[in-house]
């Protein structure tokens, strides 16, 4: 080293040119105790690589900056971890000074090694340099956060198309037709590859169709945050009507938003009724334009293959009115449609890209995926190079296989992927990706209603008869007010399903059942998502409920607690007593002073206590799980085999 740079040094670090001697020997001296296996060459060697001698240009510019530095401490935010190069940059000084410096603490780090904020500033604290941590900016949140796109940048974009309706209504008859009629090249031998997703072209024009087993898994990718679809088409056999599916259907796309055209299918079959499939649309608000409404209805035929061109014109028709757009010329983010591991080729996904554009070699990252694509191959088995806006491609080079319904971002490169999808891991996946609202219960109802955080209250109406369904959906309707304004996104017959809960999770509503049980699956996932689910008996209790809960005056009550559940094998009748029921406690057990209710296929037949609880011959006060029991009901003999008998308590729920 140079006696001007000895100098130099001494200047910038305020001590005189002995001091500074003195500290390089101490200096020296334990570079060698670090070092002491080596020779005084080889010491030499590191010590030049890691305190590298400064170019005359660098030991001008470092003069220059230190003129330009107040003597006063100054403050610099730094993160928790920091590299040397980083923080010799935001100390306006030499890489090699902070080196050394890290040397004279006995500390060996090359420039792109991180040390941590405590060392970091006891090295600024020597340059009269304040550090104080940065407000740690979520690496995920950021990375996920969504650039607003300039007007003049956007394009317009095909059409993204989901089929839903009622089982065997013809929803796969009609798409195979669809593709059929409209493709234009096959692929050698014939063979189309299935990828979930295919794209069909009219008029020059292009339209998406997403091949999802129904409205469940619309819902599901709803839920996770992926508003994949523009227009649903629902498929309404002419033979059969409106079905309970279709219902559902019709209710999923709503609450979605998401513009619904009507195709009545199998006109061609004899007992086809059109008129009927419309007037019965009518009651779930979907009225034809033939009606004076604002629904399109096609009436096709997927076997004859009759009118399929009509349906896939008034698809554009409805994307040009709704003028769908994107920028092309971005990092390409989107859909994962569908993903599973092929044995040949490892993870495979199929991607639906809604934004930029996505080329092979690029580096994304869907939830705890990461890659970079090895390949693309579209809906007719082609290999390609890039695609665009609303085209579904299969990518290879992912590290495992996602989860379909998660959306898919592009890094910069692998080593960012990388990160990032560790980071997605350590913050738990569900939590960041699904970025669900928070959770609606009628006992924060007023809360969330005072913080103006509630203006519409989504409600699910399940109930044992169609006609309690009405019954309630107009009571609670009539409770909307100025704060809060209740809607009934769904009403059915039977016992609450896992479709309904998800249908909850997705449109953050409370579900409400009338005299109807929760399916074993469907209390698990509502637990899970902590969906509200309330159960009654009288239609007033639940207005009075909703009502006190607008109002913030939801009295401390008791809530059941469901204890355990039996299953009668044997019925028992004997003259004087009545019925018997042999019974196989399923779970849980059955106490004595437990209230009783009677479940048959899902819908209550009776509430109320236990008569009698007996093992063999003699009463007993409780019966656990896999132990028989004999079951009388209070002044009720109706019992059948299968019937499941639910024991619960009455806990009281301190507010």
């Amino acid at each position: 080293m140079s006696k001007i740079r000895v100098y130099e040094i001494a200047k910038e670090l305020g001590l005189s040119n002995k001091e500074l001697l003195a500290t390089l020997k101490e200096f020296d001296i334990k570079v060698k105790n670090h070092m002491s296996s080596l020779t005084d060459e080889e010491a030499k060697l590191i010590t030049e690589y890691y305190a590298p001698e400064d170019t005359k240009e660098e030991v001008d510019n470092a003069q220059e900056v230190a003129a330009e530095v107040e003597s006063d401490e100054e403050t610099v935010l730094i993160p928790e971890m920091v590299t040397v190069k980083t923080l010799a940059e935001k100390l306006n000084k030499q890489t090699s000074d902070v080196v050394k410096s890290l040397m004279l603490k006995g500390i060996m780090a090359t420039a792109n090694q991180e040390i941590d904020f405590d060392t970091a500033s006891e090295i600024a604290l020597e340059y009269n340099v304040l550090l104080e941590k940065e407000p740690e900016q979520d690496l995920v949140e950021a990375f996920f956060a969504e650039e607003p796109d300039d007007e003049k940048d956007l394009v317009t974009r095909s059409p993204i198309v989901v089929v839903m309706g009622h089982v065997d209504h013809g929803k796969t008859s009609l798409l195979d037709a669809i593709r059929e009629s409209n493709v234009t090249s096959r692929e050698a031998g014939g063979i189309t590859q299935h990828i979930g997703a295919s794209v069909v072209t009219i008029n020059d024009h292009d339209i998406t169709f997403l091949d999802t087993p129904g409205h469940e898994a619309f819902t599901a990718m709803r839920l996770r945050g992926a508003m994949a679809t523009d227009i649903a088409i629902l498929v309404v056999a002419a033979d059969d009507g409106v079905m309970p599916q279709t219902i559902e259907a019709i209710n999923h796309a709503k609450a979605a938003g998401v513009q619904i055209i009507v195709a009545v299918n199998k006109i061609d079959k004899p007992g086809a009724n059109q008129d009927r499939v419309k007037q019965e649309l009518v009651e779930y608000g979907l009225i034809a334009e033939d009606w004076g409404g604002d629904t399109i209805c096609v009436p096709v035929s997927a076997i004859e293959k009759t009118n399929l061109d009509q349906l896939l014109e008034m698809i554009l028709l409805v994307s040009e009115m709704e003028e769908l757009k994107a920028n092309p010329n971005k990092k390409a983010s989107g859909t994962i449609v569908e993903a599973q591991l092929d044995k040949g080729r490892g993870p495979v996904a199929t991607v639906l890209i809604q934004n930029g554009t996505l080329k092979v070699g690029d580096s994304i990252i869907a939830g705890t995926a990461y890659g970079r694509i090895r390949a693309m191959i579209d809906d007719k088995g082609r290999r390609v190079k890039q695609a665009g806006p609303s085209t579904p491609v299969e990518i290879l080079g992912l590290s495992e296989v996602p989860v379909a319904g998660d959306a898919f971002f592009t890094a910069k490169n692998e080593r960012e992927a990388r990160h990032v999808a560790d980071k997605v891991i350590e913050k738990n996946r569900e939590k960041l990706i699904q970025n669900t609202p928070q959770k609606v219960t009628l006992d924060d109802l007023f809360n969330q209603i005072q913080s103006g955080n509630m203006k519409e209250l989504n409600i699910i109406v399940k109930a044992d008869v169609q006609g309690s369904v009405e019954a309630v959906k107009q009571s609670l309707v009539k409770l909307s007010n100025e704060d809060v304004m209740i809607k009934v996104i769904h009403g059915g017959v039977g016992a609450i399903n896992e479709t309904d809960v998800i249908l909850a999770s997705a449109s953050n509503a409370i579900i409400i059942g009338f005299n109807v049980r929760p399916e074993t699956s469907a209390k698990a996932v509502a637990d899970a998502e902590k969906i509200d689910l309330r159960l009654y008996r009288i239609i007033y209790n639940a207005i009075e409920d909703i009502e006190a809960a607008m109002k913030g005056m939801l009295d401390p009550e008791y809530k059941e607690k469901v204890i355990g559940h039996a299953e009668v094998r044997q019925t028992f009748k004997v003259s004087g007593v009545g019925t018997i029921a042999g019974s196989y406690v399923l779970d849980g057990k059955f106490t004595r002073n437990a209230k009783v209710r009677l479940v048959r296929d899902g819908i209550v037949i009776y509430e109320g206590e236990l008569d009698s609880l007996k093992r063999f011959k003699d009463d007993v006060k409780e019966v656990n799980t896999g132990y028989e029991c004999g079951i009388m009901l209070n002044k009720f003999n109706d019992l059948k085999e299968g019937d499941v008998v639910e024991a619960y308590i009455m806990e009281e729920i301190p507010r």
